[in-house]
């Protein structure tokens, strides 16, 4: 019987998912590390032995429920579920297309809901453990050549919200995360100033201390970004738009 405490992150094999697995793994949890790179996952395992693969790709419900099967079979428990698979692609975003929106919503929104749907009944059932999805700032409000990355993260945040009600009846901790801009492969690929940047390994942190040493529903960083974008959210959109567009000409976006 495995005494160590096991987390399943998604979307592990870059970025904030990446940084995510190796925290865990050092603060001494067993982490099932799935993403649909798996060369990428097993070098994750020689950084640290308690990182194990599971290859997954998220937008295939039937391979969510087989790979949380086979985790609970290997480890017989999963304290906490953080499923953060996202995918951007600010170049299609600049024109409607519709193929392109339809991708993003694929990955981001449903794959994460078919990360929930494998875990959903364990956790009715255990009540107990923890279910987090990785959102972002972005899911505030409509943003310039975002359309489908704000919806997706939108999406993503009513929907946490609305689990959360659910699930804290059966004892189950339900948080959503929030960052601003981390510096990931996906972030590299905007052409614009991007404020308060910060690393994965300082996401991660934020991250970690949230899911084991706080009990909030929302943790969300840098603390400065974050709480600026909150106020505009809930501004009247006139002068929210007037505000935006006014950083754009700023910045010749």
């Amino acid at each position: 019987m495995n005494d160590k405490k096991v987390i399943w992150i998604t979307g592990a094999s870059s970025g904030i998912g990446k940084a995510l697995s190796i925290k865990f793994a050092q603060e001494g949890w067993i982490v099932a590390a799935s993403a649909r790179r798996e060369g990428l996952l097993q070098e994750l395992n020689k950084i640290n032995k308690n990182i194990h693969s599971f290859p997954l790709d998220v937008t295939n419900p039937e391979q969510c429920k087989k790979v949380f099967e086979n985790i609970i079979k290997k480890f017989s428990d999963i304290e906490i579920s953080i499923f953060g698979t996202g995918i951007h692609d600010p170049n299609s975003e600049k024109k409607f297309n519709l193929e392109k929106i339809r991708e993003i919503m694929e990955v981001n929104y449903f794959g994460t809901l078919n990360s929930i749907n494998s875990v959903y009944d364990y956790y009715n059932d255990k009540k107990s453990g923890q279910i987090s999805v990785i959102s972002s700032v972005a899911g505030y409000r409509g943003l310039p050549a975002a359309g489908a990355y704000c919806a997706s993260k939108s999406a993503l945040t009513s929907f946490t919200e609305s689990l959360r009600f659910e699930m804290t009846r059966k004892n189950v901790r339900v948080s959503l995360v929030s960052p601003g801009f981390i510096k990931t492969p996906m972030t590299d690929q905007n052409d614009f100033p991007m404020p308060m940047i910060k690393s994965p390994e300082f996401a991660a942190e934020q991250i970690y201390i949230g899911l084991t040493k706080k009990k909030t529903f929302e943790i969300h960083f840098p603390k400065v970004f974050t709480y600026f974008l909150k106020f505009l959210s809930i501004l009247p959109s006139s002068i929210y738009f007037k505000i935006v567009e006014k950083g754009m000409k700023k910045i010749n976006y």
